[in-house]
């Protein structure tokens, strides 16, 4: 019997093929008492299974292959650092003592404390955590189960398989790395999971938050999965295949079109030019930015060299990273945004201060815990300034909120300057500083940043999910993470006129720049420069070259109208039918 089955897309295309079906420990287990001679013992077991749960993230860790997405080592990372955490390292042995129990049961008990406290916070970041604090746990579990140390083997025809699981963590992604599946299937997940992320770097269609597909799919059942509608079909029909079949080739022949527009320069019908920069994490991204298009890098996440070490990296070790993307990127512009550690991105060093804060979100994040760490943050700035001498580097500083931190880091700058010059090393003195505009408050008062700062860059994600207060990660209230509200388009409209009438460069940075359904929006709000990851800049520059700005302009003063999302997509249907 053909089911059709809703949930969030990620990734555009269609995958067909039969599914995978990936399981999981069983977390409910049994419970009985222990004397007190067998209490040292059992704490000794506990610790074993740390141990080894620890150990085989590290050797996870170790072994991705260079290809994989960035985040994926981001991703382990953080779940080393949870698994340190004594929350969950620490506290079940002292369960174990106090009421005589199982190991098993001690951290069974923990984890549920844990859930519980989760479950009472609306924060996005904290709440994306619970699923990871689940995914450890599992890990620990199956360990005390003599389970741990296994390995994945792929099956064979992999690249015809749709994998299917009730979640998938960064070790599965790593433990899955000899497989190329053609798509993904999962029970939980938002837009900005791990797995949502993963497979749009992987550039696969899938759909999450399913939420019964693991308990409704069979092993080697037939199944298509259209990642741009957010459908899977179990069993289909030989009509229903037929048709799908026909789109999926659709699909390859406008992917073997938008190839062709890789040198064709980006221009709405009226002429007007439009710069299309890519988002990146690591210098081996450059070439496929370059082989997209890209007119240079509107965003380079430098912390990621910062994360999966126990270490900070040296001046030079940075200074040769920002030095190769520079000069890899051919003369085109590079913006390089400073260290934004905190939220789900913890290196193992910065632990203790941002893993303890009660809300990370709101605490010690981007350019905060940059100031709070004037060493690092001026052992970047010199690394920076050294490589702006290869080419034309910008500096990129996120989660502006005050004017008093815009000071702060330019004062910075000039004592990493002067220390360069005392130590005779060469350097930019033409490097440009601009500021991310994430923050509402900074997005109303941007006027005042302008007259400091040589450019802005509108970070969209937390934009939006600091305005309109939305779990995005959350499947049961992503719905309402919806960048066509009229506030967060407002604050948007507010910074680019802003931003144009005091001559400042403004650009978008955040998913919405790579969003083909806004990109008329944008344009008509008047951006003019996107930022997205390079596997979206030929889909945006397809639309960019259909749209008529003149008809576009009729858009914005209607839009101060809008009430709610829903008239805002209506009138934009209008515009652009």
């Amino acid at each position: 019997m053909t089911i059709t089955l809703h949930g969030i897309g990620i990734g555009g295309g269609i995958a067909i093929g039969r599914a995978h079906l990936v399981s999981h420990a069983d977390l409910e287990v049994a419970h009985y008492e222990i004397t007190d001679a067998e209490v040292p013992a059992e704490i000794a077991r506990f610790d074993a299974a740390v141990r080894l749960t620890r150990k085989e993230l590290e050797q996870l860790w170790g072994s991705i292959p260079e290809n994989a997405p960035t985040e994926l080592g981001a991703f382990l990372s953080l779940h080393v650092m949870l698994l340190n955490d004594h929350t969950i390292s620490r506290e079940p042995r002292d369960i174990i003592q106090a009421q005589h129990c199982n190991a098993e049961w001690a951290l069974k008990l923990q984890q549920d404390r844990l859930l519980e406290q989760f479950d009472v916070i609306e924060e996005e970041y904290l709440r994306e955590r619970r699923a990871d604090v689940i995914q450890v746990v599992e890990r620990i579990f199956k360990a005390l189960n003599g389970e741990g140390g296994g390995h994945y083997v792929p099956p064979e025809d992999s690249k015809e398989r749709i994998l299917v699981a009730h979640d998938l963590s960064p070790a599965d992604m790593v433990l899955f790395k000899e497989a190329e599946f053609a798509a993904f299937l999962t029970d939980v997940g938002g837009p900005t999971s791990h797995t949502a992320i993963l497979a749009r770097s992987l550039d696969i269609p899938s759909v999450l938050a399913l939420h019964h597909a693991r308990q409704l799919i069979r092993e080697d059942e037939t199944l298509i999965v259209d990642g741009t509608a957010g459908v899977a079909i179990i069993d289909p029909s030989e009509t229903i295949l037929t048709e799908y079949r026909k789109r999926q080739a659709g699909y390859a022949a406008d992917r073997k079109k938008l190839r062709g527009l890789k040198t064709t320069t980006a221009k709405t019908l009226d002429g007007t030019a439009i710069e299309l920069h890519a988002n990146i994490e690591m210098p081996g991204d450059v070439e496929q930015a370059l082989a997209n298009g890209a007119t240079g890098v509107g965003l380079y996440r430098s912390e990621f060299l910062f994360l999966g070490r126990d270490d900070l990296p040296d001046e030079d070790e940075q200074y040769a990273s920002y030095k190769a993307v520079i000069q890899g990127m051919k003369g085109a512009p590079v913006t390089i945004r400073t260290i934004d550690l905190g939220r789900d991105k913890m290196p193992k060093w910065a632990e203790g201060e941002i893993i303890s804060a009660a809300n990370p979100a709101l605490g010690l994040t981007g350019v905060r815990l940059c100031l709070a760490e004037p060493h690092m943050f001026r052992t970047q700035l010199r690394a920076l300034l050294r490589a702006g001498r290869h080419g034309k580097l910008k500096l990129l500083v996120p989660m502006l909120a005050n004017l008093a931190e815009v000071n702060q880091v330019l004062f910075h700058v000039e004592q990493a300057k002067e220390g360069l010059r005392e130590d005779g090393i060469e350097f930019s003195d033409l490097v440009e500083i601009g500021g991310m505009i994430e923050v509402p408050g900074a997005a109303i008062t941007v006027g005042h940043f302008l007259k400091k700062l040589d450019f802005v860059s509108i970070g969209t994600n937390d934009l939006i999910q600091y305005t309109l207060a939305v779990d995005r990660g959350d499947d049961s209230v992503s719905h309402l993470y919806d960048p066509f509200h009229p506030a967060v388009l407002h604050l948007i409209a507010h910074v680019i006129k802003t931003a144009d009438q005091a001559n400042v460069p403004v650009s978008v940075c955040g998913e919405m720049a790579g969003d083909v359904r806004l990109t008329p929006l944008l344009l008509a709000l008047g951006l003019r420069r996107f930022s997205m990851h390079p596997a979206q800049l030929l889909n945006v520059k397809q639309i960019i070259l259909s749209c008529d700005l003149q008809k576009l302009g009729a858009l914005r003063p209607m839009l101060e109208q809008a009430a709610d999302a829903d008239q805002v997509r209506e009138m934009l249907n209008e515009v652009v039918a």
